[in-house]
């Protein structure tokens, strides 16, 4: 029996939680955030522009392109170790793995001392890549952080990203809006773990965890350090391995702090332009949603159901996560294609908000897969009050009410 789900009861029940200020709600954003941005040569946005931050592909291909032949050729041979077609988080791992394990031995033309250096280039035109700055233009960033700071709470924002740009900082501080990231003090602001861990600070203040570094983190002594600048990029995807207990302490503390953020009851974590590819987070979320059946994950997906396989097994075995993407749903384990009901009144320009053409002439489909879109959504959730509507959506779906179980118990 195929299934079926109604777009617009999902997002007036989504507008109506962000409205209101009163949920604990956090987000978790991947790399296609900054994908989903494009821009001209003049740091203007434009439809038809390159993407701000590329994708996981191309950005191994510019991280590789400066090596020296032998350097390629050792990358080479630990793809072929790796097997299939590894990203450059992957072949950092690997150089990682290699640098500890060989010391003074050589495999590939290299020592332990040589894949250290290799590891340095690579994450040198990572950082290239990765720092550019906001558009001239507001964007995604831009709204996503004024809904944030436009709204009294009873609870913080927490964004956590596997990102390494200084995107989501630059908007805080246009704003001058108030944020932490778990680094405290001025002249060389150091990792703090239990700030991280207590939580004191008011809920004006937005938390921020960059859960694989950040450009501008740098190890100094044995302590890690922020604000070294865009060019610093020793931190950057540092493999999990590398570290001693005191040296892995920043990524094992913003770990737990995405695990106990799941545990805490009444909890919403939205993710966007988070492929559900990375093995460590998706542990992680499985493990706290098993524990905490009061907290919920939304998952905005940019391709079709078909595509996001990875995420959609986690909503297969997990009731608590919601899968949404261009041409359907998973809602409480339930896969669907979307199916609109009956436009309400004065929902048009609502509806126009979360379903339409992607691009000119094509065939309309669920928008808030796109970062951009999804930011838009959030800013444009407090103008008005359309929440006595829900209760006059034609829910279409033929799963017995199942499918609206999760979004109703949050609202």
């Amino acid at each position: 029996m195929n299934s079926t789900h109604n777009p617009d009861r999902f997002m007036a029940d989504l507008r109506q939680i962000l409205s209101q200020g009163r949920k604990r709600i956090g987000f978790l954003v991947g790399a296609g955030a900054p994908m989903s941005i494009r821009i001209n040569n003049d740091r203007r946005l434009h439809a038809e522009g390159k993407p701000l931050i590329p994708g996981i592909e191309e950005l191994t291909s510019i991280a590789l392109a400066d090596l020296s032949p032998e350097q390629r050729k050792a990358v080479d041979l630990l793809k072929e170790r790796i097997g299939g077609n590894p990203t450059i988080e992957n072949i950092l791992s690997q150089l990682r793995l290699m640098e500890r394990a060989l010391g003074s031995e050589k495999m590939g033309g290299f020592d332990g001392a040589g894949y250290a250096e290799l590891a340095k280039v690579i994450c040198s035109s990572i950082g290239r890549v990765v720092g550019p700055q906001l558009p001239l233009d507001r964007c995604g960033y831009n709204e996503l952080i004024g809904w944030i700071s436009g709204t009294q709470r009873a609870h913080p924002i927490e964004i956590f990203t596997t990102n390494y740009d200084l995107l989501f900082e630059d908007s805080f501080e246009q704003v001058r809006a108030p944020y932490f990231d778990g680094f405290s003090g001025g002249h060389t602001p150091f990792f703090d773990p239990v700030s991280v861990a207590c939580d004191d600070l008011p809920p004006r203040w937005s938390r921020l965890w960059k859960l694989h570094g950040s450009l501008g983190w740098a190890l100094e002594g044995n302590a890690v350090v922020r604000g070294r600048g865009r060019t610093t990029t020793e931190l950057v995807y540092p493999d999990h391995l590398k570290y001693d207990l005191t040296q892995k302490q920043p990524y094992s503390s913003l770990f737990e702090r995405l695990k106990q953020f799941l545990l805490t009851p009444d909890t919403l974590l939205i993710t966007t332009g988070f492929s559900y590819r990375d093995a460590h987070i998706n542990a992680v979320l499985d493990e706290a949603l098993a524990g905490n059946a009061n907290s919920a994950i939304f998952a905005f997906q940019f391709q079709s159901l078909a595509s996001e396989e990875p995420a959609c097994a986690l909503a297969y075995t997990r009731p608590n996560i919601s899968v949404y993407a261009a041409d359907g749903a998973v809602i409480n384990g339930i896969k669907g294609n979307w199916r609109l009901g009956e436009l309400p009144k004065n929902w048009d320009d609502i509806r126009a908000s979360f379903w339409g053409s992607r691009w000119h002439g094509s065939e309309p489909q669920f928008l808030l897969g796109d970062f951009q879109r999804l930011a838009r959504f959030c800013a444009l959730a407090q103008a008005g009050d359309v929440f006595q509507q829900p209760q006059t959506i034609v829910v279409e779906a033929s799963t017995e009410g199942r499918a609206e179980v999760a979004m109703e118990a949050l609202v």
